[in-house]
């Protein structure tokens, strides 16, 4: 009972360092504030144009997982693998929990910042020549504590630094799924272009056999030139040479898909179903302002969080201009075997404060160092958003225009089409030579490429319009970051208790909802 009276004033000392550490101190350094664009609020730009291709129904397109409006079950089964199993989407969400860890470590700074306990027991003995031998045994244990009390707000700061990094890391992980998910819907659309391409140029190579084989009946009785014949071979196996190319080409999109999805590379089962056919969605209408899509994207989110991050280290920095005070204290007690000895019980307690005045100079320029830095980061945020408004107007374009194409090509093989099969039968009555064939049957093959490459294309901008706005992340907020094997494997290795199992917060669209825009 001795021994525990002189922890008494250690205690009260304790305590009051703790209500004086958290009631009665002051925070230096900026406080972070969502940093402005003055452009941004009046800007229309992408999704302006956006609204005009918008459909005359004023239906709303789903946007948080944008590849369904393309009604397509196949492509909508890759995207969500491909969100759950990319490696790069695995990556990102274990750097929320290493963001996690950092921020307890930040945490952690807010107690007493040395807490060591030490003991040791010693047999101690002698032999004498002379005499007779003695031997004995001490003991010892001590505890030394200080704690560093945030009177200018520096452990605060290095957690608003840490807690900013944390939440920048899961808008990174935000950003990798928006990017998975475009990725996989453009490889998917590159997949069936290419396969569209690929039977269109069977159909012309079977079309232009055919006028082969009758110029060869032709010539061989007697009937037609060999020019006839050598021109209709040319564009025949001209034709023909473009089949490995596109087979090469579907091959390579699908061993990227099949990367993307983390499986081996090599065909994919599921693309059997609906062979041919490119994916086509209206874009409804997109009720989100510019400036509340592009502050919602996670680049830009990320942006912002890690120029707060940098704000916090001005404030850490500026407290290491100013002296620190800590409480100290120490508790030893030691003993000894022999029967006359007494036990010793020695504490100390009491403030201490270290001021580096001498170090003014460079400390004073280190908070100068990170004030730079964070201008940097404002200049990188400002460039971020404004390269997020190009990318959301280049995509607008690119969808506008693609799309103004497509009823102008079909108009174009429809007239291609029709001018073949009366250059044919204008050749069969001997109006025209076979060279009038040729030239249709040549242009009928180069518009039907280009109507497919444009339709591929109307895809590939919506998808680009769609991650230009920054949708398709909201779905992995209620998924795990850790599938059940890594989870396991981890939980196994390391002490993790509940960071593994602690959901992410909700999406900022549910925290903060975008103003909407009545729809006409």
């Amino acid at each position: 009972m001795r021994a525990a009276l002189p922890l008494q004033p250690l205690c009260q000392l304790l305590s009051i360092a703790a209500c004086l550490s958290l009631g009665g101190c002051t925070t230096v350094g900026p406080d972070f504030s969502r940093p402005a664009v003055p452009w941004l609020a009046n800007w229309s730009g992408g999704a302006e144009k956006a609204r005009e291709k918008a459909p005359a129904s004023g239906q709303t397109s789903e946007f948080d997982a944008w590849w369904r409006n393309f009604n397509d079950p196949v492509l909508e089964a890759l995207v969500l693998e491909a969100q759950q199993r990319n490696p790069g989407v695995r990556i990102a969400g274990l750097r929320i929990l290493e963001a996690r860890a950092q921020l307890g470590i930040a945490g952690s700074a807010l107690y007493p910042q040395l807490q060591q306990l030490s003991g040791q027991a010693l047999r101690v003995g002698r032999e004498q020549s002379n005499g007779p031998d003695s031997a004995l045994s001490t003991y010892g244990v001590g505890l030394d504590v200080a704690w560093e009390l945030d009177f200018w707000g520096k452990f605060r700061r290095g957690i608003e630094a840490a807690d900013a990094g944390y939440f920048a890391s899961i808008a990174q992980y935000d950003d990798v799924q928006v990017l998975v998910a475009a990725q996989a819907a453009s490889l998917y659309g590159t997949l069936r272009t290419t396969e569209l391409r690929l039977r269109i140029a069977h159909e012309n190579v079977a079309l232009q056999k055919r006028s082969l084989e009758i110029t060869e009946r032709l010539f061989k009785s007697g009937n037609e030139s060999e020019l006839d014949v050598q021109q209709a071979r040319t564009l025949y196996l001209s034709t023909v040479a473009t089949i490995p190319e596109l087979e090469g080409a579907l091959g390579q999109a699908q061993n990227a898909l099949s990367v993307l999805l983390a499986r081996p590379p090599g065909p994919l089962p599921e693309l059997a179903r609906g062979k041919g056919q490119i994916p086509q969605a209206e874009l409804g209408v997109i009720v989100d302002m510019p400036a509340e899509l592009l502050r919602r994207r996670p680049d830009v989110r990320t942006a912002e969080m890690v120029l707060a991050a940098q704000s916090a280290l001005i404030g850490v920095n500026q407290a290491a201009l100013y002296p620190s005070i800590a409480l100290v204290g120490s508790l030893g007690l030691s003993a000894t075997s022999l029967a006359w000895s007494t036990r010793t019980l020695d504490w100390a307690v009491g403030p201490a404060l270290v001021w580096n005045i001498f170090d003014w100079g460079r400390l004073k320029n280190q908070v100068l160092v990170q004030d730079a830095r964070f201008q940097q980061l404002y200049e990188q945020y400002q460039d971020t958003v404004l390269r997020a408004a190009r990318e959301l107007d280049d995509a607008a374009i690119n969808f506008a225009k693609a799309r103004a194409q497509i009823e102008i090509l079909q108009g174009s093989v429809k007239a291609a089409r029709r001018s073949l099969d009366i250059a044919t039968i204008q050749y069969r009555e001997g109006l025209v030579d076979f060279q009038r064939v040729l030239d249709s049957q040549r242009t009928l093959f180069s518009q039907q490429e280009r109507l497919v490459t444009v339709q591929g294309g109307v895809m590939q901008s919506l998808v680009a319009l769609y991650k230009a706005m920054g949708g398709g992340w909201q779905a992995g907020r209620s998924r795990p970051l850790l599938d059940e094997e890594t989870h396991v494997t981890m939980g196994e290795r390391s002490d993790w208790k509940l960071l593994l199992d602690t959901t992410l917060p909700p999406s900022e669209a549910e925290l903060y909802p975008p103003p909407k825009k009545s729809v006409p």
